[in-house]
């Protein structure tokens, strides 16, 4: 045997008992050691890690989970059908948890998780009628069914991202009555509401009317009071316009009475030459 054969043999133990005590973890996992298949140690994340020999790694996916459901029916509180098609998100957050419940079964687990979300999401439309599920919003729907589910799934290591409802359908024979309700319902709803405007259109319509009643009459005796002040200052400056002169007054007056009486086509004046109304004609100083 030569000599340095059994440095060698050496050697190669060492690597083999050091490959045995290493193991790394990739960013998209996370690592648990089990002894016997029981849980040692603490959780490990991305990175290089030792271990005993006696030791076993199970490694976990890290990422969030999708899983899809078509189809699910469930009963209302009338019981009547309801068609839903959800999904789900989820990922492991505890992998010793997971470990203890599931194992390695991943698909184990999904179902288990699907179960859950069901139950969950018939306790919902168990609690609603028909009518209350489809007006409901979306996010109300949904609330109430991913807090159950999110603490059933606590104590399995799972954590709950996302549960969101794609689509609420009706079998063909229900649909029908169900729309039909609901358009008698609306048509109420609208006839009421059409009955509530003009009842208020009404009502707007005569406070108008009678606000412009008592614009139009505070006008019009506006109107009279500044006509009546207005006349009496006309009155008021005739007057003193007559008392200061009254020859240019007269005169003043009777070339107003000439203009409004004399020289219109077609009209006829029967007055007598030695009329008062000619005396500025027959003289200009107006002298009788």
């Amino acid at each position: 045997m030569p000599r340095g054969f059994p440095i060698l043999a050496g050697v190669v133990a060492l690597l083999l008992l050091a490959s045995s005590c290493i193991f790394t973890v990739s960013e998209t996992e996370r690592a648990i050691r089990t002894q016997f298949r029981e849980v040692v140690g603490p959780t490990y994340g991305p990175g290089l890690h030792f271990k005993t020999p006696i030791d076993s790694v199970v490694k976990f996916e890290r990422r969030v989970q999708s899983q899809s459901f078509s189809g699910e029916t469930f009963l209302t509180n009338e019981n009547r059908g309801l068609i839903v098609d959800f999904y789900v998100k989820w990922r492991i957050n505890d992998p010793a948890k997971f470990f203890r419940s599931f194992g390695t079964d991943e698909t184990a687990a999904s179902q288990r998780l699907s179960d859950i979300v069901k139950d969950g999401i018939k306790n919902v439309v168990a609690q609603r009628t028909l009518q209350e599920i489809v007006s409901a919003e979306r996010a109300a729907f949904t609330g109430d069914m991913f807090g159950r589910a999110s603490k059933s799934v606590s104590d399995l290591g799972v954590e709950l991202v996302d549960v969101r409802v794609q689509r609420i359908d009706l079998p063909d024979d229900v649909a029908a009555r169900v729309y039909a309700s609901m358009q008698q319902s609306f048509e109420r709803l609208a006839r009421q509401l059409r009955g509530e405007g003009e009842r208020e259109a009404l009502r707007i319509r005569a406070e108008a009317d009678r606000k412009r009643l008592e614009i139009v009459s505070a006008a019009a005796r506006d109107s009279l009071r500044i006509r009546g002040e207005g006349d009496g200052r006309a009155s008021e400056i005739y007057s003193n316009a007559y008392s200061g002169d009254a020859e240019f007054y007269s005169f003043y007056r009777s070339i107003q009475a000439y203009k409004s009486s004399l020289g219109k086509e077609g009209d006829v004046l029967v007055v007598s030459p030695d009329s008062e109304f000619f005396r500025y004609l027959r003289s200009p100083s107006g002298t009788r």
